[in-house]
This record gives structure tokens, C-alpha cells and sequence, in this order.
């Protein structure tokens, strides 16, 4: 049997072929200790795909906000352990129709990770913790956090994961995979557990960006449920054939310096990829003005009154039978009666959303318009347009922290913010390692230019090929890069001897 320590590798490397490593794989006990998934939709299929087939045949594992005809969907939470509507979400549906195999749902952070400001990403009262496979006492970030932690530790080849803010890009970085947040309005939302419809997407996490393209291609389309896709069908194109090594060179691209300094190892890798960056023939420019600090706290005003909105509306549309919890407030409500759903952290996001006044709220109006303002025409636009560039570039987020249930998140920041609240395409590609924890590179761009970002990403990949499987060690102090620094030195010599 192949085990995911040599499942990518060997892929990689032409050693093996696709179906020998994912054709009938068995859970090793380093896999199950990462607890990313949530559940296989059956156990004893077999799944037969060939190197070169394309996305038939290929096994896909989904976040578990994302429906099924033949799964409960439960964003993490008891209050939906029983939601099984038996309906596929569109984007599921198209990958079946494509012939991809869904062979089961990832863990995330409970409601992805809208319920406080204090949480433990990759936590759910469903699935417990999911762990980072590079190190299993650091985390694994979120909310798509089974979805990273399972495509790095070889359960599949690929993941469907959805982001509002960072809920892609910060997990398939800190998990050392690929991960790409499309334009808001290029995949379907449909029969997703929502936050926010002026943000939210599904984009696909994989190991190569080569993947993540072909997966792109057969998710993308328009939807008459969902408005915010009506462009879709004219705008997608296919973008694993669009995909362009040489995209490099000449390239003017902007760095933007403000988004960085989230730790020194990190700041040394992005220099170092700066430099393969120049040597590919591409124009580096710096950018060190950020975006307007308004933005930040526009959006959360946003996302709070969208997520009572759009709850509500999803908790609606489920079987009462299943789901007793039929608004923001029951859910609140249940939270309170059951303890496990409270013992780690609090509520307190839920319930400020469950103050907001609606979609007509002025101060709800006002602050949209700022958000988006601030992150796409005086941001990612400005940015571009000011200083000539074709896309934006910085260090996805820091390296994993060690996961703390006691304080939450230790998070330092990441480059998501500015193309999730304007809708813009954001893709993740491994760019190294700090201490043997992954870290990423963000490539950025404007609105529809998911063939650019996507072609840029494939370009550098093929410069660095940092993709490496996981160890599942227990800790980072004991690879064998960090453990010698940490156990005693020489002793000092006392005076005399």
C-alpha cells in the first residue's frame, strides 16, 4: 500500500501511477491522526483513475458546507447533524456529470469560522480538531481545514473548499498545497451553507496548480439560482489549456511589501522566490502602500448582516424534520443548551450578527460600499493601475502556529483580505518551508482574471516545485533540522577545571 508520506512524490516523480495511489487506498494511522475527514460516502469503493484521464474518475473530497445527495451536510455543527437533503449543490453536480468520484466530506472550523473571534481554526463539535500533517500540533488554519489537510496528506488528489476571507488560501498554504479562490460569481454557491453573498465561493485545493485548473474548468459556470454567477458561462474558459510556463517573463508584477513581515524565516523565503521570480525574466515592483484601514472593520459590519440574511434563508430551505434550528437565533439557542458546542470558545460573532437590521440598514449600505471601494477600485485596481502591473504578489500568511485551545488563533495576518472582499481571484502556490512548515505565495489579480493568476501561479511552480509530502511528526522540535538546536549545548567550562 502507498502511504501518503510517498503518495506525492511518487506522483510527481512518474514513480507510480494515479490509480495505484488512490485506487484503493486504506487510512494509515498518520492519515486518521490529522482527523480531517468527516466521512467517506462509501468505504469500500474502489476508485479507478488513470494518470492523464483528466478530472473522469478522479476522487474529490468536499467541505462539509457543501451538499450531496448522499451525505449529511453539517458546517461543523450538531445543530445540522441530521441535514441530509438529498440534493447536490451545482458545483457537485457538474463534477459528477464530469465523471470526478466525491468520495466523502472534510471537517472545517465549525460554520466557518463566523461564530467567534477567538476560535480554534480546523475545530467543529462534529469533527473535533483537524491537525496540520507537517506537524500535528500545529494548525491546519481554516475554515477549509480538512480540505487542506486531507489533499497534503494524500487522501485525495483534490478538495473542494469554500472562502469568505482566507478560508482557502490560508489552509492550502499552511497545509503546503494549492489552493485557488476564484472570482466571486465564476462557481456556483447553491446549496452551500453560507456567510456572506457578497464574498463567499467554493474554489478547489490541490496538490499541483495544473489540477486546480482542470477542476476550475468544470466547476465554473452560471447558475439561474445563484445571481452573482450570471457572466459565468460567457467569462470561464479552459484553464488548464490556458495555462502558460513561460508567463513570466516580462511580466510586471507587483510586491506588496506592506503585506509581509508576519515572521523572519518567512521574509527570508519570499526574498529568496523574489530572486527565481527575477531570474524567470519577470519585473518585480515594490508596493508598499496599503489598503485603506477602513476596510477592515466595513467588512466585518458586512459579513455580519449578510450572514443573518443568508443563514436564515439556507436554514429555510432544509428539512424541518432534520433541522430543528430554523434561524440565526435557534442556533444561538441551541448552542447555549448543548456544552460541547460552547466549551472551547464563545458565540459572540453570532451574536452581533443577530443584532444587524438587514440588507436595507444604512450603516449596513454604507459599509459595503467602503469595503469594496477600499479592497477592489482603491485597492487591487489602484495598485495595479498606479505602479503597471499585471497582478499582485506577497506571502500568503505566516507558517502554522501551534495550535492553543486555551487563547485561540495565534494568526499574524495574511494577503486575503483585499481579493475576498472585492471578489477578485487569489491562488496560493507552495513557495518553501520555514523550519519544515509550508508557506505560500499569493498571486493576485482583477476581477474575471482567473486564466492570468492561474497561468502566473503554474509558471512559478515550475520554478520551485516545493510541493513535499508530509512527515506527520509529532512536532517541528523533533525534525531533524530543529532538533539539535534545542537540546543542550556544550557545558561551560568552570573556572579551575
Amino acid at each position: 500500500m502507498i502511504t501518503a508520506a510517498t503518495a506525492a512524490a511518487l506522483l510527481l516523480a512518474g514513480a507510480a501511477s494515479a490509480q495505484e495511489v488512490y485506487g484503493a487506498r486504506h487510512v494509515t494511522p498518520q492519515e486518521a491522526a490529522t482527523n480531517s475527514l468527516l466521512v467517506w460516502a462509501d468505504p469500500q469503493q474502489v476508485v479507478r483513475w488513470e494518470d492523464g484521464a483528466g478530472i473522469a474518475g478522479m476522487p474529490i473530497l468536499l467541505k462539509d458546507n457543501i451538499e450531496t445527495t448522499d451525505m449529511p451536510t453539517t458546517a461543523g455543527s450538531l445543530a445540522l447533524l441530521n441535514n441530509a437533503p438529498g440534493r447536490d449543490a451545482p458545483l457537485v453536480a457538474r463534477l459528477r456529470a464530469a465523471g470526478a468520484v466525491i468520495v466523502g466530506k472534510t471537517n472545517l472550523s465549525e460554520w466557518a469560522n463566523i461564530r467567534s473571534s477567538s476560535s480554534t481554526s480546523g475545530w467543529s463539535a462534529v469533527g473535533g480538531l483537524t491537525r496540520n500533517p507537517h506537524a500535528l500540533d500545529r494548525n491546519a488554519c481554516g475554515s477549509s481545514s480538512g480540505s487542506g489537510a486531507a489533499v497534503a496528506a494524500g487522501l485525495a488528489p483534490a478538495a473542494i473548499g469554500t472562502e469568505t476571507d482566507g478560508s482557502i488560501t490560508c489552509p492550502a498554504a499552511i497545509n503546503g498545497i494549492v489552493g485557488f479562490k476564484p472570482t466571486v460569481g465564476l462557481v456556483s454557491r447553491t446549496h452551500i451553507v453560507p456567510i456572506s453573498h457578497s464574498q463567499d465561493t467554493a474554489g478547489p485545493m490541490t496538490l499541483t496548480v495544473e489540477d486546480a485548473a482542470m477542476v476550475l474548468t468544470v466547476i465554473a459556470g452560471s447558475d439561474p439560482l445563484d445571481p452573482a454567477t450570471v457572466e459565468a458561462d460567457a467569462r470561464k474558459v479552459d484553464y488548464r489549456a490556458a495555462l502558460d510556463a513561460g508567463s513570466l517573463r516580462g511580466a510586471r508584477i507587483g510586491v506588496m511589501r506592506f503585506a509581509t513581515g508576519y515572521s523572519n524565516g518567512l521574509d527570508r523565503v519570499f526574498e529568496e522566490n523574489l530572486s527565481r521570480l527575477r531570474e524567470a525574466g519577470a519585473i518585480l515592483v515594490d508596493i508598499t502602500q496599503g489598503p485603506d484601514p477602513a476596510m477592515d472593520a466595513a467588512e466585518l459590519t458586512v459579513l455580519l448582516t449578510e450572514l443573518k440574511v443568508d443563514l436564515n434563508a439556507y436554514l429555510a430551505s432544509t428539512d424541518p424534520r432534520q433541522v430543528q434550528t430554523r434561524t440565526l437565533a435557534d442556533v444561538i439557542a441551541f448552542n447555549i443548551a448543548e456544552p460541547r458546542e460552547l466549551a472551547l470558545f464563545g458565540q459572540e460573532l453570532f451574536l452581533q450578527a443577530e443584532q444587524t437590521k438587514g440588507l436595507d440598514d444604512p450603516a449596513y449600505v454604507a459599509a459595503r460600499a467602503t469595503s469594496l471601494k477600499a479592497a477592489g477600485a482603491d485597492g487591487i485596481d489602484r495598485m495595479m493601475r498606479d505602479h503597471a502591473v499585471i497582478a499582485l504578489i506577497a506571502p500568503t500568511t505566516g507558517p502554522a502556529w501551534t495550535t492553543d485551545v486555551v487563547n485561540g488563533d495565534h494568526y499574524a495576518g495574511a494577503a486575503s483580505s483585499m481579493p475576498a472582499i472585492a471578489g477578485y481571484p487569489h491562488l496560493t502556490v507552495p513557495m518553501g518551508f520555514v523550519r519544515g512548515l509550508p508557506v505560500g505565495m499569493s498571486f493576485i489579480a482583477g476581477k474575471w482574471e482567473d486564466s492570468k493568476v492561474l497561468s502566473l501561479g503554474y509558471a512559478f511552480e515550475q520554478l520551485t516545485h516545493a510541493l513535499r509530502p508530509p512527515t506527520f511528526v509529532r512536532s517541528i522540535d523533533t525534525m531533524e533540522e530543529n532538533a539539535p538546536l534545542l537540546a543542550a549545548g556544550s557545558s561551560p567550562v568552570r573556572e579551575g577545571e
